[in-house]
């Protein structure tokens, strides 16, 4: 006995519609795939009244998914191979869906200019971790020359993660020769993956600078547009809002406060270990005198009680100038303050 033909489920939706097929004619191919050979008759009783099947059957011959043999019992069916049938039907769709891409981008980049030109509109709100997302996803696959990004390390990523981010768009932005830059909490840094991450990030091109803090997240597009989140505990609570921010005045605040945090902050190098942008420090010559000669100190080997000795100030003083000049560059260790000091021109070899 002959083991069943699975049949077409009439009730599914077809894909094939998607390459102009009807849901009759996709029920109708698939079936002549299972039974090669079929007249009309042997059809019907699986799709409906013989007028429909040999009206189908027709649109199949004719659209050359399927093809008529005449023998001594009648017309049979065949249905055409799926690759030589369907293959040209899927490379047209293709290249319309590719033609609607590049529509896309256009339509884009004319809603980009009305903005940057209009008084209206300048803030919008986003709604949802999807939409977002989407926002987030978009506005990096349309960037021309930078993005730039700040993440704290205490808000939530209810969003998108820093690692999906990477995976999702970073990579191509990387390929595409744009310039990546992002401030992040030195939190980061504690977290065993996330620092790998961010080591192989730095190593493939990403300026990252690492600050004690990050008052928010913030993501800005060129010198466009820029999406940072409304409410933190909304955020948290996985019903997040954000602020997308076009052209205006409060764009370039956002782009004046990164630029900021960036130039306090001290470079990840590609060994994953920091470095401070000792262009934007203090230089020998802004140090108070007492500075100075704390430093030199330091730099002969005496510690803080001898320093204090020596100067006659309080132990506690010392630590206080010391504290003072590790905020001042940015250092959350002696062993940072020193690799500045050492990159600074801040040693007085006479400290007396």
């Amino acid at each position: 006995m002959a083991e069943p033909v699975p049949q077409p489920k009439m009730a599914e939706p077809s894909l094939l519609t998607l390459l102009g097929i009807d849901a009759e004619q996709d029920a109708l191919y698939r079936l002549l795939i299972d039974r090669p050979g079929s007249d009309p008759a042997a059809l019907a009783p699986h799709l409906g009244n013989g007028e429909a099947v040999e009206r189908i059957l027709s649109t199949l011959v004719d659209r050359g998914l399927a093809s008529a043999e005449q023998d001594t019992d009648g017309v049979r069916y065949r249905a055409s191979p799926p690759t030589l049938a369907l293959g040209p039907l899927l490379e047209s769709r293709r290249a319309a869906l590719h033609r609607v891409e590049h529509l896309v981008t256009e339509l884009a980049d004319r809603h980009r200019a009305a903005q940057s030109h209009t008084s209206e509109a300048i803030v919008e709100v986003l709604s949802g971790a999807a939409a977002i997302r989407r926002w987030l996803v978009a506005m990096q696959r349309d960037a021309r020359s930078e993005v730039r990004g700040m993440i704290p390390a205490t808000q939530a990523t209810s969003v998108i993660t820093y690692q999906d981010n990477l995976d999702e768009v970073e990579r191509d932005m990387m390929l595409r020769g744009l310039t990546i830059r992002t401030v992040l909490e030195r939190a980061w840094l504690e977290d065993p993956a996330a620092a790998r991450s961010l080591a192989q990030a730095a190593a493939h091109g990403q300026q990252i600078s690492v600050t004690d803090k990050v008052p928010t997240k913030l993501l800005i597009a060129d010198d466009d547009i820029a999406v940072l989140p409304l409410d933190r505990e909304r955020d948290a609570a996985g019903e997040p809002v954000a602020l997308v921010v076009h052209r205006s005045n409060l764009l370039t605040t956002l782009i004046s406060m990164f630029e900021l945090y960036f130039a306090m902050g001290w470079q990840l190098r590609t060994d994953g270990l920091d470095q401070t942008a000792a262009e934007n420090k203090p230089r020998s010559g802004q140090l108070e005198p007492i500075d100075r000669k704390i430093i030199a100190l330091l730099h002969i080997g005496l510690t803080d009680a001898a320093i204090a000795r020596q100067l006659d100030m309080s132990h506690r003083t010392v630590q206080r100038r010391l504290h003072h000049l590790m905020d001042t560059v940015g250092a959350a260790t002696r062993f940072q303050l020193g690799w500045h000091v050492a990159v600074s021109d801040w040693v007085d070899t006479n400290p007396s």
